[in-house]
Parts: structure tokens; sequence; C-alpha cells
């Protein structure tokens, strides 16, 4: 284990970190705000000063293989929320020290999960930074370094591998800073892109950059108690809709899309499955509801939205379908566990993921009519490794075990099993909104210091694919060499 080389990372993301919290802390001095403009200052100063004495001295080797990729991921999203955390605690906008964490967890993790009632009453600089953790964490503080660092190995190629989402992530271009670079230079022309058609159309500036950061990381804070539903015009909510669209995709179709590479585009398999999912489920959704809405065209818009926020793992909202029909909230939960895909900013299984899953049961089921064929598992007209086979198949087997151990441990709250199974699911999915009192006008404030610490591992988990968390509790991985 190169612990030189981990504390050398970690302290350069708590700087960068100090620098990301600085554009708050400019908003504070705008509107007047002295206790959070304090809380900020002393976030960007301790951050600033633990991070220059870990970076102290460069260390001479700078490899990093895969533990310690996964390990040093694993901690920095934990002493990222850690010191994300205090300009929340130390202005008094959120009491508890678990809650602060919560806040900050879910929005890292761009989950969405909150435990605030009222919204609106925030400083609008605790506002920002609350959204502006969304973008951060959507494509990941990590590749953010990868991107700036004067000198990277090219086995930083783990640290990319551990952070980035879905089983199948590889380098666009030869070398780990340019493809970092490449993907931070898409995610912030698409995020600009929607800041301006939002404030074009009407809405604040404020309120555009604020809700583009949550759209970008597919997070879904709001900054009103009513979430998008306040603003009440169809141009938002069809502007979002479509952004919400666009992040939840995976990256490098944009890299093929710039080499004029369309076909490319068309033939992926991921992209083909999650485009007819959710052109299914808005159609299933719009004809269930129909009766709730006056027009054809407002139950369209609020199934699309619903469907693209719940799937892209954003977790806005601009109606309360918790009191749509069973089958519309049967099909949002089940939309919950798909999620994006991989190479997004989303969460969930992936659908990359469950496309593995059904070609496997295929094979299986064409091995047991035909017992001596050979059957080969293809993704895309490319052959799937029985290693990445063996990865997803003990990814979802994991992944259900947690969701069982978070249910039983949630369920000592003796609340409702809706409350329960679907808090676990939408924070382990990085969702946010699940039903009953976690639906999604709800919170998630009721909860245990003990049940938001659950969650908050699940929200964790579910962010960083779970074996990078797993990792830490392992005694062999902090050795210095393996036995």
């Amino acid at each position: 284990m190169n612990y030189h080389m981990m504390s050398y990372i970690l302290g350069n993301i708590l700087r960068v970190e100090g620098l990301f919290l600085c554009a708050p802390a400019l908003l504070a001095v705008y509107y007047g705000e002295k206790k959070s403009l304090f809380a900020f200052l002393l976030t960007i100063c301790t951050a600033m000063i633990i991070g220059s004495i870990l970076v102290r001295a460069e260390p001479k080797d700078k490899k990093i293989y895969g533990r310690e990729g996964f390990v040093i991921v694993a901690l920095a999203w934990i002493v990222m929320s850690i010191f994300g955390a205090m300009p929340f605690y130390f202005s008094g906008a959120i009491e508890g020290a678990v809650n602060c964490f919560f806040e900050t967890v879910s929005g890292f993790t761009t989950t969405g999960a909150s435990i605030l009632k009222e919204i609106e009453a925030l400083p609008m600089s605790i506002l920002f930074w609350r959204s502006f953790t969304h973008w951060i964490g959507g494509m990941g503080i990590l590749v953010f370094m990868l991107a700036i660092m004067p000198a990277v190995d090219e086995r930083s190629m783990h640290l990319m591998r551990a952070e980035a989402p879905g089983p199948l992530v590889s380098k666009l271009v030869p070398k780990v800073k340019s493809t970092a670079k490449l993907l931070y230079g898409i995610y912030v022309i698409l995020t600009l892109a929607e800041i301006v058609l939002l404030f074009f159309g009407g809405m604040p500036l404020f309120d555009s950059i604020v809700n583009t950061f949550s759209t970008a990381g597919t997070g879904g804070f709001a900054i009103k108690n009513a979430s998008i539903a306040t603003y009440d015009y169809p141009y938002f909510e069809y502007v979002i809709t479509i952004f919400m669209f666009l992040f939840s995709v995976n990256f490098n179709l944009y890299y093929l899309l710039l080499i004029k590479d369309t076909r490319s585009v068309f033939k992926n398999e991921e992209f083909r499955y999650f485009a007819g999912i959710i052109l299914l489920s808005i159609g299933i959704i719009t004809v269930n509801i129909l009766k709730l809405y006056p027009t054809a065209e407002s139950a369209f818009r609020h199934s699309a939205f619903q469907v693209l926020s719940i799937i892209s793992t954003t977790g806005f909202v601009t109606a309360n379908f918790d009191l749509w029909p069973e089958l519309s909230k049967t099909l949002l939960i089940l939309l919950t566990i798909v999620g994006a895909c991989g190479g997004s900013t989303g969460g969930g299984i992936k659908v990359s993921r469950l496309i593995i899953l059904l070609k496997m049961a295929g094979r299986e089921i064409r091995h047991i009519i035909h017992p001596r064929s050979v059957n080969i598992i293809k993704l895309d007209g490319h052959r799937v490794d029985e290693e990445i086979t063996r990865g997803v198949t003990g990814f979802i087997i994991v992944y259900l075990f947690i969701i069982s151990g978070s249910f039983l441990l949630i369920s000592i709250n003796n609340y409702d099993f809706t409350t329960s199974i679907t808090s676990v699911l939408t924070c382990l999915g990085n969702v946010g909104p699940g039903l009953s009192k976690v639906g999604p006008i709800e919170n998630y404030g009721f909860f245990s210091d003990f049940s938001k610490l659950v969650l908050c591992l699940d929200m964790l988990l579910g962010r960083l694919e779970i074996f990078p968390i797993i990792m830490l509790f392992s005694p062999a991985v902090w050795r210095r060499s393996y036995m």
C-alpha cells in the first residue's frame, strides 16, 4: 500500500475542495450573509491547512495500483463529505452534526435525499453550496483532479475506474489526463447550455445555475419547497427533462459524436435499451394517470418528467407521484433500481449490468436446451469477458445483501414497510424521493441518527459502486504487501 501517495492525493483533494468553497463564500459576501461567510472561511482555512500539510512532500513513488485506487476513492469521498458538511454546521443553517453530514453525503453522492423542511429559509450561499455539491459529485472530484494535476501516472486509471459508475470503464483517449479533461469539458458544456436555456426562458439567473447543478449531477436538490413544481411553466419542465436524459447517458457517446461516429452511438445497446425503457415507461404512466390531469399534454409532461427524474436518479418533482395509481408508483420504484447508463452521472444498478444479466440468463436457457453448444455473450458486437460477467453477478448479489441488511437496520425505527424499503432503495440508488413518509413532498428528517448514518453508508455504497467502501473494512487491503 502506497500510503505516501494516498495522503498526497487526499491532501490535494482537500485543497481542491477549499477552492470550490470559495464560490459560495463570495456569494455570502455579495448577499451580506456574515454567519455563512464565517462558516465558509473557517472551512476553507481548515481544508487548506490540513491539505497543505498532507502534500508538503511530493512522493517519489507515484504508482497507484488497484487496491490503492479503491481505498483512495472511498476515503476521498468520506473526507470530502466531512469537510463539505462544515459550512452547514458552523453557520447553524442545519442543526446537528449527523444532519449536516447526511445532507452533504446526499449532495456529493447526487442522491438528493434531504432532512430539511423549509428549504427556502436557508441563506443563498448555503443553497448554492448545497446544489454545488451535486455538480462536484456528478463527475467526481478525482476525475477533476486527474484533469488538473501536473503529473499523473498512467496507473491513475485505477482512480477513475473506482470512481466512475458502471461495469465497463475505459479511456476515451490514450492518456488518463486527456480523458479526464475531455469528460469535464463535455460536462461543463452541457452545464452551460442548460443554464442559458433556463435563464433565457425566464428563470432567475441564480435559480438557473443551482437547478442546472442539480440536473447535471443528477442529484435533485431544489431551492424551493415545491421543487421544480414552483415554477409552473411547461418550458422549464421540458428543458430539465431533456437535460436529465442527456446527463444520464454514457459520456463515451458524446465523444463518439465529437469524432462524428454517429453510427456507433445509435448501435450502442445500452443506449437503445435505456431509450426503450424510458419511452415504454412514459407511455404506460401517461395512460395510467390520464384521468388525473385536465389534458393529455399535462399527463404526458408530468409522466415524462418523473420517469426521467427517477431513472436518471435526479429526484426532481413536479407532482406528488405518491398519489398516482399503484401501477405508476410500482413502475417508478422499478426505475429506481434500474438507474441510468454506465459512465454517466446517474446512479442505480445501471442499464449495462441489466443487459449483461439478461444475456447471461439467455445463455443458461440455451445451454439447458443445447448442453454442448458454446454461447458467447456480446455487447455492442464485442465479446464480454467472463471476468466482467462474474463482476456483474457479484455486484448484484452484494447489492441485494446491502438492501436486505439496510432494510433490517432501518426497520428498528418501526416505520411502515413502504417507508423503510423505499428509503433504502432510493438512497442506495442515489435517487432521493421514495414513497409514504419519504415521498416526493416529504423528507428524511424524522429518522433517528443511527438510521441516517445507515442511509449515508447506502448513498456512498451506491455512488461508488459498493466495492471501494467495502474494501475499507478488509484488513488485507491495509497491509503494505499482499501475503
